[in-house]
């Protein structure tokens, strides 16, 4: 199954990229999971727990990042094991280039191109119920990821002040707040 989408991000370039590295931001972002650990240079290892139709499974696999350009594009190759349910593998190639956000200020055109492939007793489902899965899961971790980059609302941020710096319900823009050093 193959997708592409893109997403106009209102922070830099290069917070966006950063935040692209950044296994805090990944971990915040990937739906279901649990655990995410390692570097971009080395590759992570991660722990998803993720419902697909009738099949739950708790998949251990790896993400690596190939094909950089510093600052450009790359590749996010993740492949993981869910036991009995089968596998899931796919890659997300994602561009960036900048752009103007429609206050003025600088922004981010983010392209994502996504292919997956899944096996096991997952394949059994179906394409319509995994490309629907897969498109949802896409959606949702560029969702978040925007969330976590974007300026938060006047509102959101007073009701922030004095939080600490975990993604686990942070508010929108929280990853660029702990960049800028707000």
């Amino acid at each position: 199954m193959q997708m592409n989408d893109n997403r106009t991000i209102a922070a830099d370039p290069a917070i966006v990229w950063a935040a692209l590295l950044d296994p805090e931001v990944l971990k915040a972002c990937v739906p279901g999971c649990e655990e995410l650990t390692g570097s971009a240079a080395e590759g992570f290892e991660a722990v998803v727990v993720q419902k697909v139709g009738p099949v739950k499974a708790k998949f251990a696999g790896q993400v690596s990042v190939t094909d950089i350009i510093e600052g450009q594009s790359l590749t996010l190759n993740g492949e993981g094991k869910g036991g009995a349910a089968g596998f899931a593998k796919g890659a997300a190639h994602v561009t960036l280039a900048p752009a103007t956000a429609e206050d003025g200020s600088a922004a981010t055109l983010l392209t994502y191109e996504v292919e997956a492939k899944v096996g096991g007793k997952l394949a059994q489902l179906g394409s319509r119920i995994i490309d629907g899965f897969a498109r949802k899961m896409a959606d949702e971790f560029f969702g978040r990821f925007q969330d976590a980059l974007e300026s938060p609302e006047e509102e959101d941020t007073e009701a922030s002040e004095g939080e600490g710096d975990a993604p686990e319900g942070a508010k929108k823009g929280w990853f660029r707040k702990m960049f800028k050093g707000d």
